[in-house]
Parts: structure tokens; C-alpha cells; sequence
């Protein structure tokens, strides 16, 4: 049963302005159909915070799907700087090992090399830490667990609000029921 069609039915019997005994009712009277009226306003109480609840599921399933493409992006720049370091670490590696195994090497070319594997350990060590940009490793892996921790938060608040809203849908049908059926021990 869909919200507006229980509105529908509310309606109908709100304004029927019957008596359970099919007599007319005066307008405003107590009884069965001030009972009505008063559930009815009730129901459509209802209906407003299904409707907010249903608003606020939906941002937060957003909210989470966004902070989980989030983290898996950071994740995912996270790794493409760790192998990007361990790649200048091997070529840094590697111009040691050249050094090491040529001691006779002329001067001009063993700075040469000296000066590019200064450069590529420079780079290693931006890589695992660069707080100007935040783009090292240190800084991505801290913002990645950020998005994570604020997902699942998000995926928190959605489940909350999907209990509320099949809790807020139980009483709009038995509140709509109860106006039917006149029954207060309903409501």
C-alpha cells in the first residue's frame, strides 16, 4: 500500500461525515469520528516522517556510495605512488650497484650519476611523504581511511533510517486500519 492511497483512504472516511451507524455525524463531533479525524491527523504525521526518513536514507546511501568511490580512488593513487617509489628505488639501487662495481669510472660521469641517483631517492622519500601537497603515501593512506571511516558511518545512518521507515510504514497502516475499524486498542 502506497502512502497517498492510504491518504486516500483516510480521506474518504474523514470526510464521509458518517457515524458507525451510518447516521450523519455533526461536524466536529466526539465519539468514533473524533477519534477518525484525530488518527487521520495522526496518519498523515506519519506519512511526513516516512517521507523525511526516506529523504534522509537516500542521502546517506549517496553519502556512503560517494566516501566509498572516494576511498577506493585514494586507495588506488595510493598504490600507483607506492609503485612509482619502489620503481625509482630500483633505478636508485641500481646506479649504486654501478658505481660500486666501476671505481674507475671518470669523475664527470660517476657525478653525473650521483647527482640522477640523489634525484631518484629524493623522489622516494616525496613519495612516501609530502605534506605541502599531500600527495605521499603517508598523507593518501590517512585520507583514505577518512573516506572509509565517514562511509561507514553513512552506511550506518542508512540502516537506521530504513528501520525507521518500515516502523513509520507498520504505523500508517495500522493507523489506517484503526480508523476503518474505529478501534482505539488498534491505534
Amino acid at each position: 500500500m502506497q502512502v497517498s492511497e492510504v491518504g486516500e483512504m483516510v480521506t474518504e472516511h474523514v470526510h464521509a461525515g458518517h457515524r458507525h451507524d451510518g447516521t450523519a455525524a455533526p461536524p466536529g463531533a466526539g465519539g468514533a469520528e473524533g477519534f477518525r479525524r484525530r488518527t487521520a491527523v495522526l496518519v498523515g504525521v506519519m506519512g511526513m516522517l516516512l517521507a523525511i526518513a526516506s529523504l534522509g536514507g537516500e542521502y546517506s546511501m549517496k553519502e556512503t556510495i560517494n566516501t566509498n568511490i572516494l576511498a577506493s580512488d585514494t586507495y588506488s593513487f595510493y598504490q600507483a605512488r607506492n609503485i612509482r617509489q619502489t620503481t625509482y628505488q630500483i633505478a636508485a639501487d641500481g646506479l649504486a650497484d654501478l658505481l660500486a662495481r666501476e671505481p674507475a669510472m671518470p669523475e664527470a660521469a660517476r657525478a653525473a650519476i650521483e647527482q640522477r641517483m640523489q634525484n631518484y631517492l629524493a623522489t622516494v622519500q616525496r613519495y612516501e611523504s609530502d605534506p605541502r601537497t599531500g600527495d605521499g603515501k603517508r598523507e593518501l593512506l590517512a585520507k583514505a581511511q577518512r573516506y572509509e571511516a565517514q562511509r561507514d558511518l553513512s552506511q550506518h545512518k542508512d540502516t537506521s533510517f530504513d528501520f525507521s521507515r518500515a516502523l513509520y510504514e507498520i504505523a500508517i497502516v495500522l493507523g489506517s486500519v484503526s480508523i476503518v475499524a474505529a478501534s482505539r486498542q488498534l491505534l
